[in-house]
């Protein structure tokens, strides 16, 4: 059975840093396009980060774009998302997902998905 489970998530003030990981276990990681979604209360779960597969390619929702970056250990099955500069409205749950397109930026081509980690930024 394929696993996603996301670690590194907390609770921090605005402005500061935090980086989430995703380990994968039963996938064959290579082969599968990452993305991380986060969703917050009452919100739909939207797309943050994608990347592609060798991890040379990445795409970035406009809300986080020079504050979070997405990357890729294939030797781990792990993917990251490093975020600076953090805001109280990235507050979420935030969730890796697996897409068996090379590269993904829609919801509707993820696979698998992890169980989610939560962000909560403070002002």
């Amino acid at each position: 059975q394929v696993q996603l489970v996301e670690s590194g998530g907390g609770l921090v003030q605005a402005g500061d840093s935090l980086r989430i990981s995703c380990a994968t276990s039963r996938l064959r990681f290579t082969a599968y396009g990452m993305g991380w979604f986060r969703q917050a209360p009452g919100k739909q779960r939207e797309l943050v980060s994608a990347i592609n597969r060798s991890g040379d390619m990445t795409h970035y929702a406009d809300f986080v774009k020079g504050r979070f970056t997405i990357s890729r250990d294939n030797a781990k099955n792990t993917h990251y998302l490093q975020m600076n500069r953090l805001e109280p409205e990235d507050t979420a749950v935030y969730y890796c997902a697996a897409s068996t397109a090379g590269y993904c930026i829609t919801r509707g081509c993820y696979k698998y998905w992890g169980q989610g980690t939560q962000v909560t930024v403070s002002s």
